[in-house]
């Protein structure tokens, strides 16, 4: 994938971030050395690798599954929202 300019200015409005117009092709260079680098990851033979490797002996552990009843729960979450009227979270639009 190539990162140039206009890409750049999608990703800073989808994610609600302003580059300096100092910074950007500095930004530009970064962002293609990470995507290049990721790319390389598809080279790496994995043929031999089990699906389910893990690092973890014994697996991932999990915590106990237990019901539990709360009527406040949505007025906790929210509650963390920065904007909200009645019960629904307001969000910026982002389809143009």
């Amino acid at each position: 994938m190539k990162i140039d300019i206009t890409l750049l200015k999608k990703l800073e409005k989808l994610s609600h971030l302003t580059i300096d117009e100092s910074k950007r092709e500095e930004m530009v260079s970064q962002l293609s050395d990470i995507v290049d680098y990721v790319d390389s990851l598809s080279e790496l033979d994995t043929s031999n690798i089990d699906s389910h490797f893990s690092t973890l002996t014994g697996g991932t552990p999990l915590r106990e599954d237990t019901p539990t009843i709360s009527t406040d729960i949505s007025q906790s979450i929210i509650g963390n929202s920065p904007h909200s009227i009645e019960n629904l979270f307001i969000v910026p639009a982002i389809i143009e």
